[in-house]
């Protein structure tokens, strides 16, 4: 494993320096913003606008690659990253934050958009699954360690936003010193709902539900924390403890939905979040130990959600589509990641902090609503070949090169043996 990884050594350092530096930065607003007096719609605005930047960066950077390279481009981003976090530090106002995360949202994707296609440029069709979830693991170390980090010292002061600077500063220097070749430009998303719909309606909605819940959570799980009375080391470990979670259950969960219908696997799973949601919101559990082992189970059944929604949609997916169906999907994703933190900020105003677990509890029972809604209409097809599961990274940090890394692109499934039988009609998907 080490002569396959050897080559892009550099490039895993410089993600993980960039993960780092966002899992400080994106932690710490939240938490920062409480202290300062933000309001939770205010704080909840902080996490749309980051949602909007980074949706846009997955859009523009690829134009921006185009025109002055790869190097060029990543080094703007990361560096505008640093600049926006120290700025952070010197106007510590809610609507300065707002565009200020919008801004380092744009750059956050562009940079990691660029270090993933040189690494897809460097993989080949024997290494590109090792790669992919060493990369994986790189990346899910560093975003918890940079959270982590922030157990170690108070969140007043000026000390974590020059931590983060000095982080997305050390990201620029692995690809500016490396002599590999630049890669090959940028994969570009289009947005093609009826495709998408037409496709899989449970994954298209689904990406879109899950979105509102991951966005939400991602914003103001630290909130929620702070709002109970927990201290900034345990709201680290806290918000830690949920992708830890996810990181764990992902794989078996989705060896499961590899045996029977991935939908089932993905009721049960929500059926299991509104579970853990209500007793959250009703026991409000303040002990440290207590609240971590909850949210560690919660974020163990929201977080392999996607991956799930994106298993079904490629399983009746086309020859050759998984980019195009799995990139649609993340904008979908994207969408609800925007409107998510909003209204989970609308829900703690009005019912306390207990509030954001209620929402938790509404939009898993529409996914389970529409999900078995769409079971009803159309059963799961026995004969059509499935790929076994992969998992993804997590939701929040996932790109169109993201995509473009995973083996299944360079995957080909088997064409469909031609039967006389009609052709299931357009209008009913799966």
């Amino acid at each position: 494993m080490a002569s396959q990884l050897f080559p892009v050594a550099a490039l895993l350092m410089g993600s993980a320096l960039l993960l780092v530096a966002g899992g400080i930065h994106g932690l710490l607003l939240p938490i920062r913003g409480a202290i300062e007096g933000f309001s939770t719609t205010e704080l909840g605005l902080i996490g749309t606008g980051w949602a909007v930047g980074f949706v846009l960066g997955c859009l523009i950077v690829p134009r921006i690659v185009r025109r002055v390279g790869h190097v060029r481009a990543y080094g703007v981003m990361a560096s505008i990253a640093g600049v926006v976090i120290l700025i952070n530090l010197l106007i510590i106002s809610p609507w300065a934050w707002i565009g200020l995360r919008a801004f380092s949202g744009f750059c956050f994707a562009g940079a990691q958009m660029i270090v993933e296609s040189w690494l897809n440029e460097r993989a080949t069709r024997e290494n590109r699954g090792t790669i992919f979830s060493v990369y994986q693991m790189v990346n899910f170390a560093a975003s918890t360690a940079g959270q982590l980090l922030l157990a170690t010292a108070p969140a007043e002061g000026f000390f974590f936003f020059v931590l983060g600077a000095i982080f997305y500063s050390l990201a620029i220097l692995p690809s500016a010193l490396s002599t590999a070749q630049t890669p090959r430009p940028l994969k570009t998303t289009k947005l093609d709902l009826r495709s998408l719909f037409r496709n899989s309606p449970v994954s298209a909605v689904g990406c879109f539900l899950i979105g509102l819940v991951n966005g939400a959570f991602g914003t103001l799980g630290a909130v929620y924390g702070q709002k109970i009375g927990l201290p900034t080391a345990v709201i680290a470990f806290f918000m830690s403890a949920a992708v830890l979670g996810g990181a764990i259950t992902q794989v078996p969960l989705g060896k499961l939905s590899d045996k029977i219908d991935r939908r089932l696997v993905l009721i049960g799973v929500a059926v299991a979040a509104i579970l853990m949601s209500l007793v959250i919101a009703f026991v409000q559990p303040t002990e440290p130990i207590a609240i971590i082992v909850m949210i560690a189970i919660f974020g163990g059944m929201i977080y392999p959600m996607y991956g799930l929604t994106v298993a079904h949609a490629n399983d009746y997916a086309a020859p050759d589509d998984f980019v195009k169906v799995a990139s649609g999907l993340l904008l979908m994703s994207g969408f609800g990641t925007m409107i998510g933190p909003i209204v989970g900020a609308l829900a703690m105003e009005h019912l306390g902090p207990a509030g954001l677990f209620t929402f938790f509890t509404v939009i898993h029972v529409l996914l389970i609503a529409y999900t078995a809604y769409r079971m009803s209409r159309r059963p799961a097809p026995k004969d059509v070949p499935r790929d076994a599961f992969q998992s993804v990274p997590p939701l929040k940090n996932a790109t169109p090169e993201t995509i473009a890394m995973d083996p299944r692109a360079e995957e080909t499934k088997p064409a469909p043996v031609a039967s006389p039988a009609p052709a299931a009609p357009a209008d009913a998907p799966r």
